[in-house]
């Protein structure tokens, strides 16, 4: 598996949290993923990641997975990863659930799929055709939740 793809597959892996919520909530009704446990999650994870990224950065924690999951321009700076954390757990902690989770698979699935589309190229303007792949995926993600006018919204900020 090529670095990019597996960057990629970490991104996504975060959709399991407003998941699991989500097929607690509508299908297994167990009550065991509210969205106080997500938000718990969520506190926990950047408690985690900042700890993480400071014995990173202050070169006490060195270990191979940050070569292959940080950029070489994240290696003496606060890495993507934890920026993602950061903003996915500010999300969790001020909206609700109707507007956190569509926001958080934009975050979780679209941007995976728009770096896909990009094919590896660090620019500072997208493609248009990244622009538009990018849209449309947060579009289909966040219409169910929140409707077309919001969607559009939505998907025009991702």
């Amino acid at each position: 598996m090529s670095l990019e793809l597996g960057r990629r597959l970490v991104h996504a892996s975060g959709a399991a949290i407003p998941g699991a919520y989500l097929l607690d909530r509508h299908v297994l009704e167990t009550g065991l993923v509210t969205w106080r446990v997500v938000q718990a999650v969520a506190v926990a994870g950047l408690l985690a990641t900042a700890v993480l990224e400071f014995l990173r950065l202050s070169g006490t924690l060195e270990h191979p997975i940050y070569d292959r999951l940080t950029r070489e321009y994240e290696q003496d700076k606060v890495a993507g990863y934890a920026l993602y954390v950061i903003s996915g757990t500010a999300v969790v902690l001020v909206f609700e659930p109707q507007i956190a989770v569509p926001a958080l698979f934009m975050l979780t699935l679209g941007d995976p799929v728009s770096g896909l589309l990009s094919t590896g190229e660090l620019r500072t303007v997208k493609r248009p055709r990244v622009l538009i792949g990018m849209f449309l995926v947060s579009l289909a993600l966040a219409y169910p939740f929140v409707g077309l006018v919001a969607a559009v919204a939505g998907a025009l900020g991702a």
